[in-house]
C-alpha cells in the first residue's frame, strides 16, 4: 500500500498536488481531519481493499495544533506496519502567496478581522513546523508553473516505485536565490562563464558548442569528476537511511550554461547505477 500525505502552506498548490494524484488513480480525501488520520489509514491497511493500494490525504493548518503535533508520530507508526507511508510539504515564498491569494480573492484559512494576511501566512508556517521537519519530500512552488509541479508530483510521487529513492539533479541560478526544498547544493561559479562569449550566450549547457568550450578548462572535468565521488560515497548512506528523495542543486549565476552541463552529465553517470533519477533546469523555459 502507497500512503502520502500531501500537507503544506495554503496557496502553495496542496489542491493542485492532490488533483494530479486523483488523476493518476490515487484515491484521495482533502482536508482530511489529522486526528482521523490513524484510524483511516488502518482501516485501509486491515480492509485489505485493493481499491485503496494508492492513496493520498490533505492534511492543513485548520486542524487544532495539538492534532498537527501528532501526525509525524502515526506516520512512523504505519511506516513500522509496512506501509509505505510519505508526507509531502509544499511551500512558497510569503510574497508569492499573498499574490496568489490577491489573484484568486480566496481567504486564507487563518485570517480573520483582527489577523491580516501576513500574520496568517507566518502563524500557519510556525504551526506546520512539524510537518516541515519531518517530510520526505519538500516541493518549493514558488517559480513552478501548475504544468511543472503536476509533472513533478507524477514523476517524484506517483510512478517511484515501492523502496525505490528517487534522485533529482536540478540546476539553477544564484541570481534567483538557492532552492529551498534543495538536499545537497554545489557551486559552479567559479568556472568558466560561456555567458561571456556572445556566440555562446543564447544556448544552454545541452548545447555541444557549451560543452565544448566549457571542457577545454581543465577546472570543469575537476570539479565534475569531485562531485560525482562525493555522491558516489555518500548516495548510499542516504539509500541506508530509508530515504525516498534526494535533490541535488548545482547553481552558477544565471542557471543557464555550466550548471545544466553539470547536472547533464551527473545524471548521465548515476542513470548507470541508480533506478530512479530525474532532471529539472529551474531556469530554463
Amino acid at each position: 500500500m502507497k500512503f502520502v500525505i500531501v500537507t503544506g502552506l495554503s496557496g502553495s498548490g496542496k489542491s493542485v498536488a492532490l488533483n494530479t494524484l486523483e488523476d493518476l488513480g490515487f484515491y484521495c480525501i482533502d482536508n482530511l481531519p489529522s486526528f482521523l488520520l490513524e484510524s483511516f489509514a488502518n482501516a485501509l491497511v486491515y480492509g485489505h481493499a485493493s481499491r485503496f493500494a494508492e492513496t493520498a490525504v490533505g492534511i492543513d493548518a485548520r486542524n487544532a495544533p495539538d492534532d498537527l503535533r501528532r501526525v509525524p508520530p502515526v506516520v512512523a507508526r504505519l511506516r513500522a506496519a509496512g506501509v509505505a507511508a510519505e508526507m509531502v510539504f509544499l511551500e512558497a515564498d510569503d510574497e508569492v502567496l499573498v499574490q496568489r491569494f490577491s489573484e484568486t480573492r480566496r481567504r486564507h484559512p487563518l485570517t480573520d478581522a483582527n489577523t491580516s494576511l501576513a500574520d496568517a501566512i507566518r502563524r500557519e508556517r510556525e504551526l506546520l513546523e512539524p510537518f516541515l521537519t519531518n517530510a520526505d519530500l519538500r516541493i518549493d512552488t514558488t517559480r513552478l508553473s501548475l504544468h511543472e509541479l503536476r509533472d513533478l508530483m507524477r514523476r517524484r510521487v506517483a510512478e517511484r516505485p515501492r523502496g525505490v529513492m528517487s534522485i533529482l539533479f536540478q540546476s539553477f541560478g544564484f541570481k534567483r536565490g538557492v532552492p529551498r526544498d534543495a538536499d545537497l547544493v554545489f557551486d559552479a561559479r567559479c568556472l568558466p562563464n560561456p555567458h561571456w562569449e556572445m556566440s555562446l550566450r543564447p544556448l544552454t549547457g545541452r548545447d555541444p558548442a557549451v560543452a565544448a568550450f566549457l571542457e577545454r578548462d581543465p577546472r570543469v572535468p575537476a570539479l565534475l569528476q569531485h562531485i560525482t565521488g562525493f555522491l558516489e560515497a555518500w548516495i548510499p548512506c542516504f539509500h541506508d537511511e530509508g530515504r525516498s528523495y534526494l535533490t541535488v542543486a548545482i547553481g552558477c549565476t544565471g542557471g543557464q550554461h555550466r550548471s545544466v552541463y553539470l547536472v547533464e552529465r551527473l545524471a548521465d553517470h548515476f542513470r548507470g547505477t541508480e533506478p530512479r533519477v530525474l532532471v529539472s533546469h529551474r531556469e530554463l523555459p
